[in-house]
């Protein structure tokens, strides 16, 4: 039986993907973010992991580097004055998951990516739920419509069920459980069509400007959220 949407089942979903690798998540944050598009992020959770399975297309990303990852130093990054005990999976090896509690409320979903030792992550800002949407309405109550239910990146960590702190650091490459989740990642063959890029959404400061044009989004994809400035941030004159 088909779910609300009559979404194709999970084999036919996974055409055109590849699992990810430790070496495709190898590279810096701001080269890697870009081929995530188009991607999906899978997570079962619940008892002997047979409760619900959410999968959602990836249409928007933002990357973050570390101290001292790549030439330019990130002052919007959680790992930019080194590490510390919440960002400490952002150093560990690629392919984990680095799930934050952003305002206190919401957990957000973010892929580790560079070699293991040097901090980045891929912040998962919005996709396309595309398997499991009625648990994901469970999930989320307040979505008028599916394009809402991961428009943004608390949503999209309600929608699939991973929560800070249980499940940071869970990995998606070997997709090994951890606190009643499994999570895998799967990436796409070829590059998806038309890639936009622009600065991050609501960071303050210069790390909100257009000096940081690393949030990359599918051109027209009705579930890329809304942008907005940071404080202090804005268009360089």
């Amino acid at each position: 039986m088909a779910e609300r949407g009559g979404r194709a089942g999970s084999a036919d979903r996974r055409v055109g993907l590849v699992p990810a690798t430790r070496a495709a998540l190898a590279g810096l944050p701001v080269e890697v973010a870009p081929r995530l598009l188009g991607g999906v992020l899978e997570v079962t959770t619940g008892a002997a992991l047979a409760e619900a399975t959410v999968a959602v297309r990836l249409t928007e990303v933002e990357a973050y580097h570390g101290a001292g990852t790549g030439e330019v130093a990130d002052p919007g990054s959680h790992a930019r004055m080194g590490p510390t005990a919440r960002n400490a999976t952002m150093w560990g090896e690629p392919g984990h998951l680095y799930v934050y509690l952003s305002h206190g409320i919401h957990s957000c979903v973010n892929v580790v990516t560079g070699p293991e030792g040097v901090a980045g992550g891929i912040l998962l800002r919005a996709g396309e739920v595309i398997e499991g949407e009625d648990a994901a309405f469970a999930r989320r109550r307040a979505a008028r419509s599916s394009r809402d239910l991961a428009r943004g990146p608390g949503r999209l960590g309600d929608a699939v069920g991973l929560r800070h702190p249980d499940h940071d650091g869970i990995d998606a490459v070997t997709g090994e459980p951890r606190a009643g989740a499994l999570a895998r990642l799967w990436l796409p063959e070829m590059p998806v069509g038309e890639v936009s890029s622009g600065p991050r959404v609501g960071v303050a400061g210069v790390a909100g400007t257009d000096a940081f044009p690393w949030r990359f989004w599918i051109a027209g994809d009705p579930t890329v959220s809304v942008f907005r400035w940071g404080r202090g941030a804005g268009p360089t004159p």
